[in-house]
């Protein structure tokens, strides 16, 4: 009996080691088949649409685009069957390959292509720099950067409050390829979306290039210590909860919070024992040597806003 028990466990322990490779496609031997562009192709743009068809088994793919001596200047992993990509004029070569959490397929063959530009703006796109997309940001002043477009003369840029729909800020023919915002354009906590349309004397892109990004100035309310409780016992060497109360956030912008928690020997904090970052509102921590310990919490956003610090309790550890 003890034989078979054994036996059963070995097998139970085998099954959850190996249970992500049983439960993924084998597609090793596989080959992505490439749609877009073809081998030899010629592209009269500053970007380029990468197409292929979708591999059964696979979860992401792994795009590559290399020079002509095929030293990688473009690497990602993307999760859908097609990517666009900005690339400088010139020849290159690219291909793709699937990926699951166990296998990898083989690259897609090889295909070459090259990249030229013309006068022509409408298949052309201006290129964002910064800020990133959905950037959360504390502050009013905002700095919209993009890079040379090298048809283009100039630049149309607008600005608007998705939240009213109210177009906050316009610039037409600029020649400059940033532009610097200002509390005047960005009065309230809102979502903000940016286009940037390049032009010449013949012709404009086509697709307006957009970003969007957030103002929240709003600072996050003090959260409250909850468990343990103050003045609790705890156990020494045994994990212990540590949970608190997050108010809710009143701004027009909610940012993603983060919480802060430190513990000390002291209810000053001159000296912190431990501090750590979390996501969510508790945290397990274990103490190693008996004695009265103090925690506390603070809050801050993803804009840069911070809360004050919660009123700390004291835990005796026994």
């Amino acid at each position: 009996m003890k034989t078979i028990n054994k036996i059963i466990f070995a097998l139970l322990a085998l099954s959850i080691i190996s249970c992500d490779d049983v439960f993924e496609e084998d597609i090793s031997n596989d080959i992505i088949e490439t749609t877009s562009p073809k081998d030899d192709a010629t592209i009269e743009s500053n970007v380029v649409t990468f197409k292929w068809n979708e591999l059964d088994g696979a979860k992401k793919y792994r795009l590559q685009v290399l020079d002509l001596e095929e030293t990688v200047v473009f690497d990602s992993l993307v999760s859908q069957t097609s990517f666009i990509c900005p690339l400088e004029p010139g020849s290159y070569l690219w291909k793709v390959r699937g990926e699951n959490f166990a296998y990898e397929s083989e690259y897609s063959e090889t295909s070459t292509f090259s990249i030229i530009t013309t006068e022509n703006l409408a298949n052309q796109q201006v290129i964002l720099s910064s800020p990133d997309n959905n950037i959360y940001k504390n502050t009013t002043s905002v700095t919209l950067k993009w890079q040379k477009l090298a048809a283009a003369t100039s630049y149309n840029v607008e600005v608007v409050n998705t939240t009213t729909g109210e177009s906050v800020y316009t610039a037409e023919s600029i020649s400059e390829t940033s532009v610097a915002l200002s509390s005047t354009d960005l009065e309230q906590d809102a979502v903000y979306q940016w286009k940037i349309r390049g032009i010449n004397s013949t012709s404009q892109t086509t697709q307006v290039s957009t970003r969007n990004f957030m103002i929240d100035t709003v600072v996050p309310n003090v959260p409250q210590n909850s468990l343990p409780a103050t003045n609790a016992t705890i156990t020494n060497n045994v994990s212990t909860a540590f949970t608190w109360i997050s108010p809710t956030d009143t701004g027009t912008v909610q940012s993603p919070l983060l919480y802060t928690i430190e513990f000390s020997t002291t209810n000053t904090f001159t000296t912190l024992l431990f501090t750590t970052n979390n996501s969510s509102t508790s945290y397990q921590y274990t103490f190693t040597a008996i004695g009265d310990y103090y925690w506390r919490i603070k809050t801050s956003d993803s804009a840069g806003n911070i809360s004050a610090y919660s009123s700390p309790f004291k835990v005796t550890v026994i």
